[in-house]
């Protein structure tokens, strides 16, 4: 096949072989003109392209990327050129082979090194499989020529040609680059869970953050999270637990890819780097994993340095239960909101003493309820009776009856505090 600068029209794709039409204006059929994707310049080809052509089609297909997308990307570095001259070379000979019905074993066991060297080098499988398409209609805009005419058995031997060589080479090349990758996620993945265990048991080094290549910072903001269970009912059709678990892993990475994470379906421990206990991204970070697990997230964050994390990550996780145990709404909660409820959890007398005095309520459930639901909407009356489903007036009428069995006189700030640390002491209360 000679290779020159055509004189008049520019090659078309075997779309344009094939002859597209589109309807015009009173029904007449027009052609419908294609811009090429690739400036390939070649005049007057037969069906076949001669083996010696080859290396010429292979030169300007690399000679484009090499203008053309690795300007835009540095792929591959330097080795650009090297790189997708033999990758083209070989999907090339790959083609030649399927027509002339050879073997291209040894052929296709390269692409499918290759293809695995490209996923650990990080090359994206966009950039990959855009290069594969462009070299595939390169070669099918050399073979078809616009100013030759085909018979319909011609036409159709080279598209199932083409369809052919396309199955071939996306599947060996997406096949291999997947399986690379998994093993390339799942070795990072070991590593980050490696030493984000070892930051939560004290027991983090340098020389292990040098090996796993994870950077240990100097303080985290120590986020234990509870993700509330769904029944069998509330799932929806192909949703699961693990399904959940991996939105939220993704929601995370992508709200901050350098936070690392021990969770569950049912919550865990994040660690965020940073020292700084009232940054802004907490708070939009809970929405975000709410988001991705469709469920309400409560969380608690406690600040700490890199050595002090095991014991942050308790007192975070201790937070975290008494927010729970309270009733108190899905939220982000930091150590001060909590200091309070903190304190009266802590073992001794006074908290046993603390829970006694709500004791008389234990044969009136209603009254029980009210109350912890009143806690738990910081003494607010009214989302108390909506919550309740029941009218403001009520809640005031059980506060009287409250007062009367306990002694405790909810209108004023002291009962009003006396009867919170009573509900929070009752329920840590041992038993």
């Amino acid at each position: 096949m000679t290779v020159r600068e055509p004189q008049t029209a520019p090659p078309l794709r075997l779309s344009a072989a094939l002859g597209r039409t589109r309807v015009a204006a009173g029904g007449a059929t027009e052609a419908i003109e294609e811009e090429p994707t690739m400036p390939l310049d070649v005049a007057d080809p037969p069906l076949r392209c001669p083996r010696s052509d080859v290396g010429v089609m292979t030169g300007r297909v690399v000679s484009y990327f090499v203008r053309d997308l690795a300007r835009r990307r540095a792929l591959l570095g330097d080795a650009v050129s090297a790189e997708i001259s033999t990758a083209t070379s070989m999907c090339a000979r790959i083609g030649r082979g399927i027509v002339d019905d050879e073997d291209v074993s040894g052929e296709v066991d390269w692409l499918t090194t290759a293809a695995a060297v490209w996923a650990r080098e990080g090359l994206s499988i966009e950039d990959i499989l855009r290069a594969f398409h462009e070299s595939l209609w390169a070669s099918v805009d050399t073979v078809f020529s616009p100013r030759d005419d085909y018979d319909d058995d011609t036409l159709a031997a080279g598209l199932r040609a083409s369809v052919r060589l396309s199955n071939l080479l996306s599947t060996t090349m997406v096949s291999a680059y997947l399986r690379e990758y998994r093993v390339v996620a799942g070795e990072h993945h070991t590593a980050m869970r490696t030493v984000t265990s070892a930051l939560l048991a004290g027991r983090a080094t340098t020389t292990m953050a040098r090996e796993s290549g994870v950077q240990i910072a100097d303080g985290y903001q120590v986020l234990a999270v509870s993700i509330p269970r769904r029944s069998q009912s509330q799932w929806q059709t192909g949703d699961t637990a693990r399904r959940r678990l991996h939105r939220v892993h993704s929601a995370l990475e992508r709200h901050n890819d350098s936070a690392l994470a021990i969770l569950s379906p049912d919550g865990g421990t994040i660690l965020i780097p940073g020292e700084n206990p009232e940054d802004a991204e907490l708070d939009p970070l809970i929405d975000v994993l709410s988001a991705a697990a469709r469920a309400e997230i409560t969380g608690a964050v406690v600040v700490s340095r890199t050595a002090e994390i095991p014991d942050a990550a308790q007192r975070a996780h201790e937070l975290l239960d008494i927010a729970g145990r309270l009733g108190y709404p899905p939220k982000l909660y930091r150590f001060e909101d909590l200091a309070l409820e903190y304190q009266l959890t802590r073992p001794g007398p006074a908290l046993f003493e603390l829970g006694e005095l709500l004791a008389p309520l234990d044969d009136h459930p209603a009254l029980a309820k009210t109350v912890r639901v009143l806690v738990a909407n910081d003494m607010n009356r009214q989302r108390t009776a909506r919550q309740l489903h029941v009218h403001t007036n009520t809640i005031i009428y059980r506060l009287s009856r409250i007062a009367a069995l306990t002694g405790i006189d909810a209108t004023g700030a002291t009962g009003l505090w006396q009867l919170k640390s009573a509900v929070v002491a009752r329920a840590f209360r041992p038993g």
